[in-house]
């Protein structure tokens, strides 16, 4: 026998869950549809396992400046329910909200799983029908409209039907792009997804060394073929392969470009406030305070915390560590200077899907009414989050957009299919 209701929400993450949740709270009943084995699988990773749930600007025209190219496409989505809407939902769900730094909101709990286990009680109580382990394996289509998908336990239809089913990035969550397919058999135009708020990938083996160490107010010249291409400041976190970070993540995007030009090499910065000149009076300062001491054991107080390691790796050749500071040579100290100054890594790549926050990619916005998310190739269909070709950086952007387009294209599943 096959089963219809009012709305069927295929994917459920962030935007999946929330649409799930809107068409519900308006009245249909709906059949959401996870091929996980259970939900939320990107969420609960998601801003480091603390869930970045929004960005805390209320101020919406500031706050679509985020979005590029989809500032004005999105205003209506964003005037309807927006950040403040977010933070409302969830604290309503008594989950408390804080902001910190950049307007970042994250729950009090710092936990990203009890994000997910708000928005699981919140469907359970509706009343929506959750299928986990399931894939769909076809959308079947008639007269430019949905009739029903196929899934591994049979066939399921609906008045209306949401696709959210992510985009590419980290697909170990079962971000495997599989909406893309369906929405170009739909005659949807899609562009191709490539990782976009991604770490990068360094050459240089010492990094491994500083792996979690995050060089604070640093800056980053980054150079393509030699040449100087543009300059960054702001945290770098190490990692075992390269660097990350908001200021690496947000930026990665610049480095695609370049890249595709040649060589990329860049120059570290850890005291950008400070000349060279000033930097060795201080190091002077130091050694000659700390005279008996041998300079291995004083570089704690040169270099920033927990970068010791790298300067031991990198400067063992130039520099005799087990001198005593008060022999401590001109040029040793010009040596340390210009490393901390000027550390040069070697960039190799972006990491792929497989790291990436977010990848760009999805369907054109022109054949999606944003008032609505309701496709304009197939009038039944409502399409959400990573799906939408909309760029954006790290902090809180990604997921209000999941949340907004999840809950108008919820909304709108239930009130107004067609």
């Amino acid at each position: 026998m096959i089963k219809h209701y009012g709305v069927i929400v295929i994917g459920g993450g962030a935007s999946g869950m929330m649409a799930a949740i809107a068409a519900a709270e308006h009245g249909a009943s709906v059949l959401l549809i996870e091929k996980n084995k259970r939900l939320g699988e990107k969420l609960r990773i998601t801003g480091g396992g603390r869930c970045n749930i929004t960005n805390a600007e209320l101020d919406v025209r500031v706050l679509l400046k985020n979005y590029g190219a989809a500032e004005k496409f999105l205003y209506s989505a964003f005037t309807t329910f927006g950040v403040k809407n977010t933070i409302d939902f969830f604290e309503n769900c008594k989950l408390p909200v804080k902001v910190q730094d950049r307007k970042r909101a994250f729950p009090e709990s710092e936990k990203a799983v009890d994000v997910v286990h708000v928005m699981q009680n919140k469907l359970h109580r509706l009343g929506v029908k959750i299928l986990l382990n399931t894939a769909v394996t076809s959308i079947n289509t008639a007269n430019d409209k949905i009739e029903g998908v196929s899934c591994d336990g049979g066939v399921y239809k609906a008045n209306s039907y949401v696709f959210a089913t992510g985009g590419t990035s980290r697909p170990e969550t079962g971000s495997t792009g599989d909406g893309f397919g369906w929405l170009n058999k739909l005659g949807h135009t899609t562009k191709t997804p490539t990782p976009t708020i991604t770490p990068l990938a360094l050459r240089d083996q010492w990094v491994s060394h500083l792996a979690g160490v995050t060089a604070k107010d640093a800056g980053i010249t980054f150079y393509s073929n030699g040449a100087k291409a543009f300059k960054l400041r702001g945290d770098i976190l190490f990692t075992h392969f390269g660097i990350s970070g908001p200021l690496i993540l947000n930026n990665a995007y610049k480095v695609a470009d370049i890249l595709q030009a040649g060589d990329v090499t860049a120059l570290l910065d850890f005291f950008p406030d400070i000349n060279p000149k000033l930097l060795d009076q201080q190091i002077i300062s130091v050694l000659n305070a700390n005279g008996t001491k041998l300079l291995k054991n004083t570089l704690t107080m040169l270099a920033p915390k927990g970068l010791t390691p790298a300067l031991l790796l990198k400067l063992h050749t130039a520099i005799n560590f087990e001198t005593k500071n008060s022999e401590v040579t001109k040029p040793m100290r010009e040596k340390l200077v210009q490393t901390l100054k000027a550390m040069p890594i070697s960039i190799e790549k972006l990491m792929g899907f497989e790291k990436a926050v977010v990848a760009d990619g999805g369907v054109e916005l022109k054949e999606i009414d944003m008032r609505t998310m309701r496709s304009q190739k197939v009038s039944n269909l409502f399409i959400t989050g990573d799906l939408l070709n909309i760029n954006r950086p790290s902090g809180g952007y990604s997921l209000q957009l999941c949340w907004t387009t999840g809950y108008i294209a919820g909304t709108q599943a239930a009130l107004k299919p067609q």
